[in-house]
C-alpha cells in the first residue's frame, strides 16, 4: 500500500513541475525540464508518463477535472437545465482570467480552451459530455427535454456552447452582466428544452 502512495505522490509532482515549466515554456516543454523541476530522474518521469503528449495532457485533464469541480456545486443549484447551462455559462465567463482554474500558459494563445481543441483532446470534452449527461438525464425525468432528443448530442452542443463564452467576443450580449448571459442562454436552449 505504501509503494501505491508513493507512486501516486510521484505522479502528482511530476504533474506539478510539468504545470509550472508549461507556465515557463508553453505546450513545448520537455520531459528533462520537468524531471529537473521535480527533483527526479528523467527515467522516473518516463516510467509515469511515457512521452511528452501523454504527460501534457495529464496535465490538462487534470485541469478541466479542476475546473469541473469548481463550477458543479453552483450549476447543481439550479433546479432546471436552463439554469444549470446558463450557471455554466456564467461562471465560465467570470473565470476566464481565473489562474486557480486555468492552466497557466506563457502566452495568451496558449489558453487552456484553445489547448483543448487544438490538440483534439477527445477524451477532456468526453468527460464534460459526461458531465453534462448527468444533467440531462435528470432533466428528462423532470419533463424538461422534449420528446426525441438525442441527449449525448445535447450535452456535446452544451459543452460547446459554454465553453464559447470563455473564447469568443460578445456581439450582443454583456458578458460582465450575469443576469444578461443567464438571459441569452435561456433563450437560446428552446432547441432542447420542451
Amino acid at each position: 500500500m505504501q509503494q501505491v502512495a508513493t507512486s501516486h505522490g510521484t505522479a502528482v509532482r511530476i504533474l506539478d513541475a510539468a504545470e509550472r515549466c508549461m507556465g515557463r515554456h508553453g505546450l513545448r516543454v520537455s520531459m528533462g525540464d520537468v524531471a529537473d523541476e521535480a527533483g527526479l530522474s528523467r527515467r522516473t518521469v518516463y516510467h509515469h508518463y511515457p512521452n511528452r503528449a501523454g504527460l501534457v495532457s495529464a496535465v490538462l485533464r487534470r485541469t478541466v477535472a479542476g475546473f469541473v469541480a469548481a463550477i458543479e456545486p453552483a450549476v447543481d443549484r439550479r433546479r432546471t437545465l436552463a439554469g444549470q447551462v446558463a450557471e455554466a455559462a456564467v461562471l465560465i465567463t467570470q473565470h476566464r482570467e481565473d489562474v486557480d482554474l486555468t492552466l497557466r500558459l506563457p502566452r495568451r494563445t496558449e489558453s487552456l480552451l484553445a489547448t483543448v481543441l487544438s490538440l483534439h483532446l477527445d477524451h477532456m470534452v468526453e468527460s464534460l459530455v459526461d458531465f453534462w449527461l448527468v444533467r440531462l438525464d435528470a432533466a428528462a425525468r423532470r419533463g424538461e427535454l422534449r420528446e426525441g432528443l438525442d441527449q449525448r448530442e445535447a450535452a456535446e452542443w452544451i459543452v460547446r456552447l459554454t465553453f464559447s463564452f470563455a473564447f469568443m467576443p460578445p456581439v450582443v450580449v454583456d458578458l460582465g452582466d450575469e443576469d444578461a448571459v443567464r438571459s441569452f442562454v435561456r433563450t437560446h436552449l428552446r432547441g432542447v428544452l420542451t
